[in-house]
């Protein structure tokens, strides 16, 4: 044994260590655990069942095999939903995350007035997707809306009329609200490289564009995940604003695969049909989700410290 080398522990282990051998630190994930299965598990069971049903909404529940699930994978409707849903997807992610990235790691300087700028940039995510839509619906307004007043052609467009035009104002919108929220969770993780690294880049004669590229954005590589993954997911689930703002139009250039379980559930009485598209959506994020886990690599638990 060295000099150097830390005396050899041959006293009992820690309290916290025999707690969590003991079984005491299990238990409290026993709430956590308890509000999922109650709030995720059970309602999916209940969605998986329903779409081997034929319900109304109101009267009494039959079992109708496979019919619903085959009236949902014989429309043509549902791959030009699919099809959309993936598109938003794509068009959000790739328009929120360099954004993210960039006002995340801005944020995340020592300069006092940033504080100001964060909270600043936090307040649409505190704003509800329907009274947003709302208002972007009366701003957009070709005739009485902001181009109108200001008298600016450019903004006096049909917006929502337009199949291009609807489909990049539904991109734009979910970016404004949601930017916020995956800016502070990269804030977090800009916040966490240690400044060693970037004073010993700065001797080798690095400038900032240098050091966000070699330093930033690889220190950032599990926190890109992250976000991406809620990201990706939570654009599945995207309904109330554009319901409110296109309605799935115009035709159906809007109308992703919630929206469509939506029209089917509780327009058309098809609690069947909409309980297999409710499944189908399910399968898709797990898929991802799954998909982005394994782009982290083999061990989810490695740090993103890995080069410090």
């Amino acid at each position: 044994m060295t000099a150097f080398a830390p005396p050899a522990r041959t006293g009992p282990p820690p309290a916290a260590t025999r707690e969590a051998r003991g079984g005491v630190l299990p238990w409290l994930a026993v709430p956590a655990l308890v509000i999922f299965v109650g709030f995720g598990v059970i309602p999916l069971i209940g969605v998986l069942f329903l779409s081997f049903t034929s319900w109304d909404g109101l009267g009494e529940i039959h079992l109708s095999g496979l019919t619903s699930w085959r009236a949902v994978l014989a429309d043509p409707g549902l791959p030009h939903a699919l099809w959309v849903t993936f598109l938003v997807m794509a068009a959000s992610w790739a328009f929120q995350t360099p954004a993210s990235i960039l006002i995340g790691v801005f944020l995340a300087g020592r300069q006092r007035y940033r504080a100001v700028l964060a909270v600043v940039f936090f307040i649409p995510l505190l704003l509800s997707q329907a009274a947003i839509a709302i208002a972007y619906k009366a701003l957009l307004d070709p005739n009485f809306g902001l181009g109108a007043g200001l008298h600016i052609d450019l903004l006096s467009q049909d917006w929502l009329g337009r199949p291009v035009l609807a489909f990049s104002t539904v991109i734009f919108v979910v970016s404004w609200q949601f930017i916020p929220f995956h800016s502070l969770i990269y804030q977090g993780g800009a916040r966490q490289i240690p400044d060693s690294m970037y004073e010993a880049a700065e001797l080798d004669g690095a400038g900032r564009v240098r050091k966000f590229f070699s330093i930033t954005l690889p220190q950032l590589k599990y926190t890109i995940i992250t976000s991406s993954t809620l990201m990706v997911v939570g654009s599945l689930t995207f309904f109330d604003l554009i319901f409110v703002l296109t309605a799935g139009g115009p035709g159906d250039a809007t109308r992703v695969l919630a929206l469509d379980m939506y029209k089917r559930g509780f327009q058309a009485n098809l609690m069947g049909p909409a309980s297999a598209i409710a499944v189908i959506l399910v399968l898709v994020g797990l898929a991802l989700a799954l998909l982005l886990r394994r782009l982290g690599g083999r061990n989810p638990d490695a740090s993103q410290l890995e080069g410090a």
